[in-house]
């Protein structure tokens, strides 16, 4: 316990000293007179910071390591509990951004939007397993969510404006910021420049608004749990064993007893082929044997059949009745647990295989990207897929071979194939969307990719492309794009901080917290009160419904589950586009 203490001491210090000596290096730096002479300054440290301004402006890319080293070692500092994480490079980029601005620091050109690419590519591999299922189920409630985060944002963004006489286009801009959101961004500005009026006020707007937007979102996702006594793992782990209690897979034994299918083969009850459940042995005297592609059905044999309770239920019903027999299973010969590695296999359906007929064997489960669960004939294997094995040993080490079973193949990354998806991402983000009385928008940088990896993610294989990427590689994707995409827009919005508090005062900052502040409130209530939803998912779907992918990384670190993701993902196109909609039409109402 002392060790553990003396430990945690030792790097919340060095966490201080290593945050408090980049922003002390940045500050020293800036403090410098940018047009004295190295050589006629009378100290060494007016020399040193002269040199390391130069040095700066010279070297962006040393810069934006230094913001991301700084604020890192920021985040990590723990007060009460609560941690910045990756969004302490946010603070510590508007620093440098503020301090830097009359030096003419700059950082290198298109290192955030990379970051903001490779983020929601990774975000998307991760919840593209379970996203369109979820989606299905709860699409309709993740659509209330972001339509009541953008009603509530664009009504406090109105009357925030039409109160203090803010001018239009930097209203709309301010919104955009507040709620994260670069399409609403490029939507208020053109509306801007239709109606002649000054569009660079509103890319000033959202500057400012951005960051506000993000602290005020990072709070809300860290301080509710504290406020609500929840322990976020303990929930997951609560959520996921109700999910195994309800979904989880299991043996069920079944005494065929239905007329119907006396004298079928399995491959002529179509009913199986189109259900997630796998037949899989057929009771032979007092051993469960793999069953045959050539098996007849006859009244009183026993099979076991591989699915979740609901399924079973079913197929029960269709078979005959539950069986109540104790056999033996030889597990240790007839069942194996087999890697897909080999390429002619990915894409493929379990259909088209027929492994059954030509090695005698039956895919019993699939795990992919940690989810298991029972393929039906028309599953189709995925790079990396780990799938459960029954059959004889010979046909066993056939279909082993035949997969490749190259576990090192799990802990590698295809760079090609990552590269083809996130180009693949961007031309789906430049795809312009037409709609009647809006105009053209498109889901852009945030969007195109984070489809791209749901697609991937789902699939395992789309367009001949395998998207599989280990876990240790996503997580790594998704820390270090977060870090240039925080380190990027915090820099900006801290270039223009002063100009705008000097011209129009405070408002626009209290009118970036108010809009901020309304839709995490509302969704808030109509999650918990309305819908009925837990916090997992109220903090997943109040992310996507504010477009914030900052928030999403916030709570991402704090737990494992994947409910968050999930919600967020389903949340974030509905909000991409109400976003869209609603800055052209706050622009136009404001006028």
């Amino acid at each position: 316990m002392r060790s553990l203490l003396h430990s945690r001491i030792f790097g919340l210090s060095a966490g201080c000293v290593f945050a408090l000596s980049s922003v002390a290096l940045i500050c020293a730096v800036a403090s410098a007179d940018p047009g004295s002479n190295t050589e006629t300054l009378g100290s060494a440290t007016s020399a040193t910071s002269g040199g390391l301004t130069v040095l700066f402006a010279a070297q962006p890319l040393l810069l934006m390591l230094l913001i991301i080293a700084g604020g890192m070692a920021l985040g990590a500092i723990r007060i009460g509990g609560l941690t910045l994480g990756a969004s302490g490079v946010l603070f510590s980029a508007l620093l440098a951004g503020h301090l830097g601005h009359v030096h003419e620091w700059s950082l290198p050109e298109g290192l955030g939007k990379l970051g903001l690419v490779l983020f929601v590519y990774a975000v998307g591999l991760d919840a593209g397993p379970t996203f369109f299922r979820a989606f299905a189920s709860q699409g309709k409630r993740l659509a209330i969510l972001a339509l009541v985060a953008g009603a509530s944002a664009a009504t406090a963004a109105f009357l925030f404006a039409w109160y203090t006489g803010l001018p239009p286009a930097m209203a709309a801009g301010i919104f955009a910021g507040s709620m994260t959101s670069t399409p609403a961004l490029a939507s208020a500005i053109e509306s801007s420049e239709t109606l002649n009026l000054d569009s660079q006020v509103a890319s000033i707007g959202y500057g400012l608004a951005y960051p506000i937007g993000v602290v005020v979102t990072l709070l809300f996702v860290q301080v509710l749990p504290r406020l609500l006594r929840i322990d976020l793992e303990k929930l997951a782990g609560q959520l996921k064993a109700e999910s195994k209690r309800s979904n989880g897979i299991g043996r069920h034994l079944i005494e065929i007893a239905n007329a119907n299918v006396f004298g079928k083969r399995l491959h002529d009850i179509e009913v199986l082929d189109q259900t997630q459940g796998q037949i899989t042995r057929v009771l032979e005297g007092d051993r469960l044997v793999p069953i045959r592609s050539d098996h007849v059905l006859e009244e009183g044999q026993v099979v076991m059949l591989v699915a979740n309770a609901k399924t079973a239920q079913t197929l029960t019903l269709i078979l005959g009745r539950k069986s109540h027999v104790t056999p033996v299973i030889d597990a240790d010969r007839d069942r194996m647990e087999i890697v897909i590695t080999a390429p002619s296999l990915v894409g493929k359906t379990l259909r088209q295989l027929h492994l059954r007929t030509a090695h005698g064997i039956t895919i019993s489960r699939i795990e992919r990207y940690g989810v298991r669960f029972v393929p039906s004939a028309e599953t189709p294997l995925a790079m990396a897929d780990r799938v459960t094995a029954i059959g004889p040993p010979d046909g066993l080490a056939h279909f082993l071979a035949l997969a490749g079973h190259r576990t090192r193949k799990l802990h590698e990354t295809d760079l090609m194939s990552l590269a083809v998806g996130l180009s693949l991402g961007v031309l789906l983000g430049m795809i312009p969307i037409n709609l009647p009385g809006i105009g053209s928008l498109a889901l852009g940088l945030a969007g195109g990719p984070l489809l791209a990896g749901l697609l991937f993610g789902h699939f395992g294989r789309f367009m001949g492309v395998v998207g599989y990427m280990p876990l240790a590689a996503r997580m790594f994707t998704q820390q270090l794009g977060l870090a240039f995409f925080l380190a990027d827009a915090g820099f900006a919005a801290g270039g223009v901080f002063m100009e705008t508090l000097q011209a129009h005062g405070p408002w626009p900052f209290l009118m970036a917290l108010v809009v901020g502040l309304a839709p995490l409130a509302a969704t808030y209530a109509v999650a918990r009160f309305l819908l009925q939803m837990n916090l997992l998912e109220i903090l997943g779907g109040t992310c996507g419904a504010m477009t914030s992918t900052a928030g999403l990384g916030a709570i991402t670190s704090k737990t494992d589950s994947d409910v968050p993701v999930i919600n967020y993902a389903a949340a974030y196109p509905i909000a991409l586009v109400l976003m869209t909609i609603l800055a052209r039409v706050l622009v136009m109402v404001i006028v």
